[in-house]
């Protein structure tokens, strides 16, 4: 089993930066894939970016290219998604996942655990 808590949600302005924290328990994390879906109000929930259990493979939805990273201190027990360039349409409920091995996964079906979200709003 494994729990996930997300933190490091709040409102900045665009062009604004945060950075998001997601932290796990148990000895397994290191073994799992790691995902941020967001859900803004009225739309699916969407993957945003996911990084393999050693940090190897990461991916990238369109939108976040080149603005958001996704890294993992597996000694820390920690995934991060550092957010650069805030645009108004980032605004959403961001999920920590986790997906046990092998292999990435880009549907939400492929994540067994998941933490409760932190908001992101972002203002023009």
């Amino acid at each position: 089993q494994v729990q996930l808590v997300e933190s490091g949600g709040g409102l900045v302005q665009a062009g604004g930066s945060l950075r998001l924290s997601c932290a796990a328990s148990g000895r397994t994390f290191s073994t799992y894939a790691m995902g941020w879906f967001r859900q803004a109000p009225g739309k699916e929930r969407e993957l945003v970016a996911a990084i393999s259990w050693s940090g190897g493979s990461t991916y990238y939805a369109d939108p976040v290219k080149g603005r958001f990273t996704i890294s993992r201190d597996n000694a820390k027990n920690t995934v991060y998604l550092q957010m650069n360039s805030l645009k108004p349409e980032d605004t959403a409920v961001y999920y920590c996942a986790a997906r046990r091995p092998p292999g990435l996964g880009y549907q939400l079906y492929e994540y067994d655990y998941w933490g409760q979200g932190t908001q992101v709003t972002v203002s023009s």
